[in-house]
């Protein structure tokens, strides 16, 4: 094994991080035979940095190829959203996205990321000043929603 960037890499490029996971599946007892050495594959919301938090509010997405459109937020997060579109919406395609949070009104630009039938995933082009209602709103929904788990 060699050190990358403080981390230990196996020869064949493997990252640590899998090899610790392999290993403590061979620790655990866990048959490893006619298993893949590698580790598996991490879903979309593993790789998320920022969580999400469910909201319901109106949209209009302003596409220079779909013209306006209306929608509804369904989920937010700091670094975008996803909205239920009922009209297609290129991938791809930098849009701005126009919506009122509780503490004002949000204008940002965002690219077109994602689709799953009328569910669009919106990743915000970096917007400092609309940045921190973003993530004022975020905070305060993981508050309100931890207490709705915490006492149902």
């Amino acid at each position: 094994m060699t050190e990358k960037g403080g981390d230990m890499e196996g020869a064949i490029g493997i990252p640590a991080l899998a090899i610790r996971m392999m290993d403590k599946r061979e620790e655990s007892g866990l048959e490893t035979q006619d298993q893949s050495s590698v580790a598996p594959l991490q879903t979309m919301s593993d790789l998320r940095h920022h969580p999400r938090f469910k909201i319901n509010v109106d949209i209009t997405i302003n596409s220079r190829t779909r013209g306006l459109l209306k929608g509804h937020i369904v989920d937010i997060s700091e670094t975008g959203i996803a909205a239920m579109v009922p009209i297609e919406t290129p991938l791809g395609e930098n849009v701005e996205l126009n919506f009122t949070l509780p503490g004002g009104a949000v204008t940002i630009h965002a690219m077109v990321r994602q689709k799953r039938a009328f569910r669009y995933g919106f990743e915000f082009v970096h917007s400092d000043s609309m940045h921190e209602l973003i993530r004022r709103t975020c905070r305060d929904l993981a508050i309100d929603q931890s207490l709705i788990l915490a006492f149902p």
